[in-house]
């Protein structure tokens, strides 16, 4: 873990480096996903058991690749009863904030009298990547799923890595009304879902987290189907006082440490002793953790407490523009309403990040990597087209015509106007 002062000299530069470091894990996967890309854009169904047999160790076949609606119901109800009404509970929570998101349609008469306007469409169809390995993540199946089934998107396919589906998993599931679900991770879950591979249709969009493969073929596919982001290891920034409790806000650094190794926890403080305070208690908490080896590998090596008044918290907090940031302080807004590079904000004491993670209703796909600069969170709009409407009649369109053959003489581009040229009778077709 790191330590900077703001009144040291030199904390600008050497913060701002500290900042820039790279926290990916430098692995060379990028050919190995190209070749990925390529078997199953190729040979569809056989490189998908091929990949799952060797990659996965699991044998599978064109019948069991899909996960049968009895399944998703028996694992559904196996979940425990607390973890379901949990579910429900976040469920309608997403679907109620992300409703309040759509858009309206809009038609209108300008000055010129063309009649101009927009129309929003849902997307066809939606791949949604939910990842397997050390833990069941029914929130990542909440937080993609439920937007797109409240915009109208009319065909949600989510793919997971073969093995046991945990109930929670399916629970989600369920609850976000997903039904089309198959046995298939990593790479070729990706190309599945932009090529199609045998029963496995193609979709428009892919959304969700992954490993570095997973995300290296979301680069590649890019363009042939859209994607939600490049998602890079998760970060939160805690800016606090000492009136709050250390151990709550030793808790909320964990809360992404425990994340993963490259993870990022960030305490900016103004009081000194507080800030040991924290320290000591995250050194304490981590070894109670299930999660505590890459919380510890997280804190010691991407970790930092900086130590400046909180009134230069709001352009710190922009530098490193955060997945998250916490302002645990009296009157949050004041120092929150400063902040323009930041994928979500928690404000006060209460309000600690793991709520938005699950159940507060916001979304929590959210810009890493320093992304938050130019980019959002998921929401109802990822998964919505806008198209432009133009209607003119013959004295709209008079009014236009001179200024449109003007521009396209200027780029030389004769046949855009002559379609303008010939309707006012300028030019022969």
């Amino acid at each position: 873990m790191r330590r900077f002062r703001f009144s040291d000299p030199g904390f600008q530069t050497d913060f701002a480096a500290f900042v820039a470091e790279r926290r990916e894990t430098p692995e060379e996967v990028d050919a190995i996903v190209r070749d990925v890309l390529a078997a199953v854009r190729s040979n569809g169904l056989a490189a998908l058991l091929r990949y799952a047999r060797d990659f996965d160790k699991v044998e599978l076949t064109e019948a069991t690749l899909r996960v049968g609606v009895d399944e998703i119901e028996a694992g559904a109800r196996a979940c425990p009863r607390d973890v379901r009404d949990a579910i429900a509970f976040a469920a309608d929570r997403i679907r109620a904030y992300h409703e309040r998101q759509r858009p309206a349609d809009q038609r209108f008469v300008d000055d010129a009298g063309v009649e101009l306007g927009w129309r929003w469409t849902p997307l066809d169809a939606v791949g949604i990547y939910v990842p397997g390995g050390r833990a069941a993540y029914p929130s990542t199946v909440l937080m993609n799923a439920v937007p797109a089934a409240a915009a109208g998107v009319g065909r949600i396919a989510m793919v997971t890595p073969p093995g046991r589906l945990q109930p929670a998993v399916l629970a989600a599931a369920q609850a976000a009304g997903v039904t089309e679900i198959w046995r298939v991770g990593g790479a070729q879950a990706v190309a599945a879902l932009a090529y199609g591979a045998g029963p496995i249709r193609p979709v428009d969009k892919i959304v969700g987290p992954g490993n570095a493969f997973v995300t290296a073929a979301k680069r590649r596919v890019y363009g042939v189907v859209g994607i939600d982001a490049l998602a890079g290891p998760s970060e939160i920034v805690v800016v606090a006082d000492g009136a709050n409790d250390p151990n709550w806000i030793a808790a909320d650094l964990l809360s992404q440490a425990e994340h993963d190794p490259a993870a990022q926890s960030i305490l900016i403080t103004d009081d000194q002793a507080f800030a040991e305070k924290v320290a000591a208690s995250v050194e304490e908490q981590v070894k109670t953790l299930s999660t505590g080896e890459a919380a510890a590998a997280s804190w010691r090596d991407h970790g930092a407490i900086v130590i400046a008044p909180l009134g230069e918290s709001p352009p710190l907090v922009d530098l490193i523009a955060p997945e998250h940031v916490e302002f645990a302080v009296d009157e949050p807004e004041q120092l929150a309403d400063r902040v323009r590079h930041a994928g979500a904000i928690f404000l006060g004491r209460h309000a600690p990040e793991a709520v938005g993670d699950y159940v507060a209703g916001s979304n929590h796909v959210l810009p890493t990597s320093r992304a938050a600069r130019f980019s959002s969170g998921l929401s109802l709009y990822d998964f919505l087209k806008r198209t432009s409407l133009v209607k003119c009649d013959p004295a709209a369109f008079a009014r236009l015509a001179p200024a449109t053959i003007a521009l396209a003489e200027a780029e030389g581009l004769p046949a855009h106007a002559r379609s303008a040229a010939v309707r006012l009778g300028q030019a022969k077709a």
